[in-house]
């Protein structure tokens, strides 16, 4: 895997990383729904300020599937981690999201996944399972939500790819998330936004929006050029690991020795992937194969 996409798809990890911390320190726990619109809104205009250029080329049909599926996600995720509990609902929704993402992206973009992939797919979520620990309870309902964001996510990966191969990454955002936006908007009247009248939620906010966000998923796109559907998400798993480091340094949260050992299983995930090849499109070149010519970008996705 190229060193940049590694790079940038890890800086984009540790951002998201950074979520469950802000909302603790900002108050902001309690409310998922109002959490994930605002975070949405302010992110959206974030990007928006950064990719406003070039809008009209992005292609309609993969920008709302994109736009559909990360206001879903927003939503599924923040709910369903809510009712299934962090650990359980994190495991289920970042676990089978490179799963689904990786066989999106061989069944519609012909990129087969390699053993080395699968190898490191089965070894973060391993890692992952191991960070979160054993539930005390299941609500299923929770859990059938989380899984919906996981697919909801590796969709939302399937067409910010195919943006990003005929926009600028940062236009290709700023498109998705501000449809994205608009369809969360309705949610943000009926939301608890007292948290928003306090300064450490207000601070929460901007970050979640413009740091974990904004930012975030600049770095994503950017990565996502030079990687296929599956390789992105399943660096996405480093997430987690971010999480429970910032949970120790920031939140004085003492994680067991297997959460430790998750974290080193994570890390030794994203080592295999780093040394998997890619070709100069970003695309997985088979060995002893010649890439065959792939069919001009201008009228993809209209």
């Amino acid at each position: 895997m190229e060193r940049r996409a590694l790079l940038w798809l890890l800086g984009a990890a540790v951002l998201w990383g950074t979520t469950g911390t802000a909302q603790a320190l900002g108050g902001a726990e309690g409310s998922p729904l109002s959490v994930g619109a605002v975070r949405l809104a302010i992110g959206a205009a974030g990007l928006l300020a950064f990719g406003s250029r070039d809008l009209r080329r992005t292609p309609i049909r993969w920008l709302l599937v994109g736009a559909a599926a990360m206001a879903g996600y927003q939503v599924a995720f923040f709910v369903g981690v809510a009712r299934a509990g962090v650990a359980l609902g994190t495991v289920v929704a970042i676990g089978n999201a490179p799963i689904v993402a990786g066989l999106a992206g061989w069944a519609v973009r012909s990129e087969p996944p390699t053993r080395r992939w699968w190898t490191a797919t089965a070894l973060a979520v391993t890692g992952v399972a191991l960070i979160a620990g054993r539930p005390h309870e299941v609500d299923m309902g929770g859990v059938a939500l989380a899984v919906l964001a996981g697919v909801a996510y590796a969709v939302a990966t399937l067409a910010s790819k195919y943006l990003v191969e005929v926009v600028p990454p940062e236009t290709a955002m700023a498109a998705m998330f501000g449809a994205a936006a608009i369809v969360l908007a309705p949610l943000l009247p009926n939301g608890d936004l007292r948290w928003l009248t306090e300064p450490a939620g207000a601070a929460a906010a901007i970050w979640l929006g413009l740091g974990a966000t904004t930012a975030a998923y600049i770095a994503f796109a950017r990565g996502l050029r030079l990687a296929t559907v599956g390789q992105a998400a399943t660096v996405g798993l480093a997430e987690p690991a971010t999480a429970t480091l910032l949970g120790v340094a920031l939140l004085a949260e003492r994680p067991p020795a297997m959460a430790w050992l998750g974290v080193a299983v994570v890390g030794v995930a994203l080592t295999t992937l780093a040394s998997e090849p890619l070709n100069a499109e970003g695309a997985r070149t088979p060995r002893g194969r010649v890439p065959a010519p792939r069919r001009g970008r201008r009228g993809r996705g209209t």
